[in-house]
């Protein structure tokens, strides 16, 4: 779904908080103007790039200096820590009662999936601490889910971290 948003409000020239929040609305993004008849579109994989998500191009700015709006600390992860992730992304902004945060572990297939309830920390932001296993060291894979059903999957691609052992090499 955040992919799509992501390209109706692209064709629209809008945010894409106002057009998740008109969609909240019921009402159709853009209804009237002649970019809607092209966001009819948007969910077929042919015009809306196969649910990847574009990010805006910032003169100068590195490709990992979007702002997604997921925060991990401490980085990098290491088994056995406690890492704090912190969410204002597009189910936050949308007015979202409850965020979950689903998780997994492991390289390719997520294992040991779980949904953490994350708590509200401030206006549009929600925060889970999760305890890493000491003998899980192979990958935290995570996206977000609302009450409604709605998902946060970065575009189909997820949030993926490689979990450290913890062992410096000399």
């Amino acid at each position: 779904m955040a992919g799509i948003i992501d390209w109706v409000a692209k064709r629209l020239n809008r945010t894409d908080v106002e057009v998740a929040a008109e969609i909240a609305r019921g009402s159709r993004p853009g209804a009237g103007d002649e970019a809607s008849k092209e966001g009819r579109r948007a969910s077929s994989p042919e015009h809306d790039g196969g649910g990847r998500r574009e990010a805006a191009h910032v003169e100068g700015a590195a490709p990992a200096d979007v702002d997604d709006g997921v925060y991990v600390s401490p980085t990098p992860i290491t088994a056995g820590d406690s890492v704090s992730v912190r969410y204002s992304g597009l189910l936050a902004r949308s007015g979202a009662a409850q965020v979950y945060l689903h998780m997994g572990y492991g390289i390719g297939a997520w294992k040991s999936v779980t949904d953490v309830p994350m708590a509200r920390t401030a206006p549009g932001t929600f925060e889970a601490r999760i305890d890493l296993p000491l003998e899980e060291t192979s990958r935290l894979h995570f996206c977000f889910r609302d009450d409604a059903g709605n998902w946060d999957n970065n575009g189909g691609r997820n949030w993926s971290y490689e979990i450290h052992d913890g062992e410096l090499l000399v």
